[in-house]
């Protein structure tokens, strides 16, 4: 059926991309670019991976009609999905913050424009 193929197509998205965040955090030389890669790619693997979960859920429940089965499936995913868009990036800014405020320099920056902000 053409909704398996959607399904393996989320999930190979959402895998692929957090597979990248798991190589960006190995490879990258710093904590600001490390923090880049692992918000970054890992949301938004996050959200096709769970865009997968869902169509599943929908496929079941139009299939089987079970809705107290199925409809849980759906309404915590999504749920999951808004915490994560909400959190993830809230979470990678304090932690950079706190890198910048505890002497962490970025490796190879031209331009540190909130290190000139404190000089002043």
């Amino acid at each position: 059926m053409w909704v398996d193929y959607l399904i393996y197509v989320f999930l190979g998205i959402g895998l692929t991309f957090n597979g990248l965040g798991a190589v960006g955090l190995l490879r990258f030389p710093d904590v600001y670019t490390r923090l880049h890669a692992a918000t970054k790619t890992t949301t938004f693997g996050s959200i096709f991976t769970s865009l997968g979960v869902i169509t599943f859920g929908i496929a079941q429940l139009y299939l089987t009609g079970n809705v107290p089965e199925d409809l849980p499936l759906i309404t915590h995913t999504i749920i999951a999905v808004a915490c994560l868009i909400l959190t993830n990036p809230v979470s990678a800014h304090a932690v950079a913050r706190a890198a910048h405020r505890s002497g962490v320099r970025p490796v190879k920056a031209v331009v540190d424009k909130l290190a000139e902000v404190r000089k002043k």
